[in-house]
């Protein structure tokens, strides 16, 4: 018997995003994509190791990564978390500022599966991670239930 392809993927959102209003912006966007899965905030690079190191691989449905981070930056993160394996098969979608072509060749080096720049229009930015949600959400395997039930409204 073939799995559902209907049955949503319902596993939390890891955003790594040190900005207050940053994550806002965030939470607005999945609200307007109607999504299900809770998003779990760390605020910084150290925040976000911990969340990892409670987690399965594959507990989180994706990983949207903020470049600029207080003490240890996102590519910082993201290498090293390819390289212990703490995100082995999930997806990270790089959201940052940054528009220099060599962030963008560093991070797809590091194993970042998207890359996009935030845009300083607040409705092009909403219309992005809106795209974002529904990329990553709309393709992801089946949900890992306990993760969800262990993670929701947790935040680094």
């Amino acid at each position: 018997m073939e799995p559902d392809a209907t049955v949503a993927d319902l596993r939390p959102v890891l955003v790594v995003e040190d900005s207050d209003d940053d994550f806002d912006t965030v939470r607005v966007a999945a609200a307007r994509a109607e999504i299900g899965n809770p998003l779990v905030r760390a605020a910084d690079a150290e925040g976000a190791r911990r969340l990892l190191a409670d987690c399965a691989a594959g507990s989180f449905a994706f990983v949207l990564l903020d470049h600029n981070l207080p003490g240890a930056d996102g590519l910082a993160l993201l290498d090293e978390a390819r390289r212990d394996g703490s995100l082995a098969g999930v997806p990270v979608v790089v959201f940052t500022t940054s528009v220099n072509p060599r962030d963008r060749a560093l991070f797809f080096a590091a194993g970042a599966s998207a890359f996009h720049v935030k845009s300083v229009q607040y409705t092009v930015c909403l219309d992005t991670l809106e795209s974002i949600f529904g990329h990553w959400l709309n393709s992801a395997p089946t949900p890992n239930r306990a993760a969800v039930s262990s993670l929701n409204g947790t935040t680094a």
